[in-house]
């Protein structure tokens, strides 16, 4: 995916991709996989996830949000990360099948 589309696709009003395409804009690196896997996969390993950084004191930027819109989207997604250019974070990105639209994106700490 090129860098125009991918900052096209993160044009929108919540915190989560506005700090992504900040990131982008600033000289980050990303990727946006050919693959798909069901959007559900995703939504379980992150919800087990959630806690467990909880624990350790780490609070993700949008991560319970991603995990319930990835549920209600109940469809193949694709994935992306985009490391921040100073390294502390990476945004993990999730879109349609099709690569069209932004499904949702949470921010981790490195």
């Amino acid at each position: 995916m090129e860098r125009q589309v991918l900052e096209k696709l993160l044009a929108g009003d919540d915190e989560v991709s506005a700090a992504a395409l900040a990131a982008l804009r600033s000289a980050a690196t990303y990727s946006v996989w050919d693959t798909t896997h069901p959007a559900e996969q995703h939504a379980g390993v992150f919800a087990l996830r959630l806690p467990r950084m909880r624990q350790r004191g780490v609070e993700p930027l949008g991560l319970e949000r991603m995990v319930r819109l990835l549920r209600e989207h109940g469809r193949p997604v694709r994935g992306g990360l985009i490391d921040s250019a100073d390294q502390k974070w990476s945004f993990l990105c999730y879109f349609t099948e099709d690569g069209g639209a932004l499904v949702a994106c949470a921010r981790l700490q490195r």
